[in-house]
């Protein structure tokens, strides 16, 4: 049953994945990390690869959106900038570019580094912080189209160079909508078959939206440390996570 003309989604998975939406983006803004994530991997159940992408990525666009709109006096405005000609650079090399690597190389590669920055936080903050986050935007973009967890990649230097756990998830959320736009033009996701999921999308943007309110108002009443061990944890389990996926594609598994 096709509901609301969505191919293949009938009423309960359509709510299924509504609610999954608002789940994941409250998971997002309280932990700092991991919603994306867990949302394309709930998607990637239920829908066909050909169109799970493309459809993720417009839903973290409206959810990046709503969340940057919502937190806005928090955002980093200052890194902004340079993030964004990063991601600009990353969007044309990477649509431009064959990339060798295979993807179980490009998730351990990330998973490890990830681990690195993470549990040595000093090297989070090495060089210019303009010239740090111009090459966060290059990899998060370019690598985007290859992998799923550019969100997971930036967090520790966000993490790095927030003052507060509240600066930390609204800069997060305006700079992956950078990442977003860049990979629906570069890469023409707005014009592949995706309309039909239109209903779908617009009803994931909603919840996700709601789902960022609550998370906000839940984050403001955490603790500062409390914040900051939670994203330690699910980022250490969302890197172990991609190194395990690399290993055992790999065959040694």
């Amino acid at each position: 049953m096709d509901f609301l003309g969505t191919p293949d989604i009938g009423p309960w998975l359509f709510f299924g994945l509504t609610a999954a939406s608002m789940v994941t983006a409250f998971i997002g803004v309280f932990t700092g990390t991991a919603g994306g994530v867990i949302l394309l991997a709930l998607m990637a159940i239920v829908m066909p690869p050909s169109v799970l992408i493309p459809v993720h990525t417009v839903v973290q666009l409206g959810s990046g959106i709503s969340r940057a709109v919502i937190m806005w006096r928090y955002v980093m405005k200052q890194v902004v900038p340079s993030f964004a000609v990063g991601v600009a650079l990353g969007a044309f090399v990477g649509a431009k570019t064959f990339v060798a690597l295979s993807p179980n190389t490009l998730q351990a590669i990330i998973g490890g580094f990830i681990l690195f920055i993470t549990w040595m936080p000093k090297l989070g903050r090495i060089g210019g912080e303009k010239g740090r986050f111009a090459v966060l935007g290059f990899l998060a973009t370019f690598l985007g189209v290859f992998v799923s967890a550019t969100g997971t990649l930036i967090a520790p230097f966000i993490a790095a160079a927030s003052p507060d756990r509240r600066n930390h998830v609204a800069t997060q959320g305006a700079l992956m909508t950078f990442v977003h736009i860049a990979k629906l033009v570069a890469f023409g996701f707005l014009g592949f078959s995706i309309w039909a999921y239109l209903p779908l999308m617009i009803a994931m943007v909603a919840t996700g939206a709601v789902g960022n309110w609550v998370g906000e108002i839940a984050l403001a009443r955490t603790t500062e440390q409390r914040f900051r061990s939670i994203l330690k944890v699910f980022l250490t389990l969302l890197a172990l996570e991609l190194l395990w996926r690399a290993v055992k594609d790999a065959g040694f598994f």
